[in-house]
């Protein structure tokens, strides 16, 4: 079955779509957390962190550089960022399709909200 990622990479499902080359995707967080909240996501469907094969590396790698240059376009890249990738369950992954967080445009805070009791 598609992802709602595969279907806005097809065009079936609108997005604000921000970035789009052969290798990624990338567009507004519908449920922003941050002012800025981008889904920088492989057009190739990978669906955990634990699917990236080694011939992904520079997909990946990728998906870093362009989280870098459009922290740039955004305005965010000077005071700061924060680029998340959940897996699986208790990492928060809601959707099976990875994806990097591009977050940023105020103090983010914590990186978790409480400690390790």
């Amino acid at each position: 079955m598609d992802t709602l990622f595969q279907r806005i990479i097809a065009g079936e499902l609108p997005a604000d779509i921000v970035y789009r080359d052969k290798l990624v995707t990338a567009f507004r967080d519908i449920r922003p957390r941050a002012p800025t909240h981008i889904l920088i996501v492989p057009n190739k469907r990978i669906a955990t962190a634990n699917d990236i094969g080694d011939d992904d590396e520079a997909l990946i790698g990728h998906l870093f550089t362009v989280a870098r240059d459009l922290a740039k376009r955004e305005g965010i890249a000077e005071e700061g960022y924060r680029l998340i990738i959940n897996c699986n369950t208790h990492g928060g992954q809601e959707v099976y399709h990875l994806h990097v967080h591009l977050l940023g445009g105020r103090p983010l805070g914590p990186m978790l909200a409480s400690p390790i009791s």
